[in-house]
């Protein structure tokens, strides 16, 4: 393929690269890819900074989970730079106000003392439970996979990721502003960034695109469910 589009991947909460690896190969044949890292980033305005310096003038960008907010804060600060945009098991809403945001405050901080007392590989064996579908958390090698992603990373960049996400803003306004081609992507057992989110997130952007759910996949449909990532991908891409 000729003048592919320049995609920049953003990763979630303690993700890297390895949580793009098993559609990459496939992918690079589509666009050109650039994976980027969070760093020691501990707000979304300085992770989308960095997507601002380090990207393109022009480019498309997929977003998964807090990299989904990553995105969203990159199109409140530069619209015109991006193409097209991919919004995958993501969240658009502030911390909510009442006991609901006591009780994910306290959740996230359970988390990150549990990496600080008892290292990184316990947090992500706790965090995985949740994140993949119950089917998949069968899967010894892929759960494995995800731990190990994790391990890559220390307690304190958990916590700076933690902080970024606690003070994260409101995206309604971004949502209702946005005019580049747009994919919403929602696995079908995810119970972190559900389905019924991402509807809410496909009604708030004006074009009001149609959802794409990713089938028998958690929060981390891109290693669950490569193939049928990847299709939904491959088409916003050329479409």
């Amino acid at each position: 393929m000729t003048n592919k589009p320049h995609l920049v991947l953003i990763p979630g909460l303690m993700c890297n690269d390895v949580s793009w690896q098993p559609m990459l190969d496939q992918l690079h044949a589509h666009a050109t890819c650039q994976m980027l890292d969070h760093g020691n980033a501990n707000s979304l305005v300085q992770m989308a900074e960095h997507v601002l310096q380090v990207a393109p003038p022009q480019f498309c960008m997929t977003g998964h989970s807090m990299g989904g907010r990553v995105a969203l804060q990159v199109c409140r600060l530069a619209p015109h730079r991006i193409q097209k945009l991919a919004l995958m098991g993501a969240g658009y809403r502030a911390l909510p106000t009442g006991q609901a945001g006591i009780d994910e405050r306290k959740k996230r901080q359970t988390f990150l003392e549990l990496a600080q007392t008892k290292g990184v590989r316990r947090l992500a064996i706790a965090w995985v439970q949740g994140m993949v579908s119950p089917e998949h958390l069968k899967n010894a090698a892929l759960i494995e996979r995800i731990v190990q992603m994790f391990e890559t990373k220390s307690a304190d960049i958990y916590g700076y990721q933690v902080t970024a996400l606690l003070a994260r803003p409101d995206a309604t306004d971004v949502l209702k502003s946005l005019t580049m081609p747009t994919c919403v992507v929602a696995g079908e057992f995810d119970s972190w960034a559900t389905p019924a989110q991402h509807q809410e997130i496909c009604d708030l952007i004006p074009s009001k695109p149609q959802l794409d759910v990713i089938k028998d996949a958690g929060h981390m449909m891109m290693m669950e469910k490569p193939q049928g990532t990847l299709a939904v991908l491959v088409r916003w891409l050329g479409g």
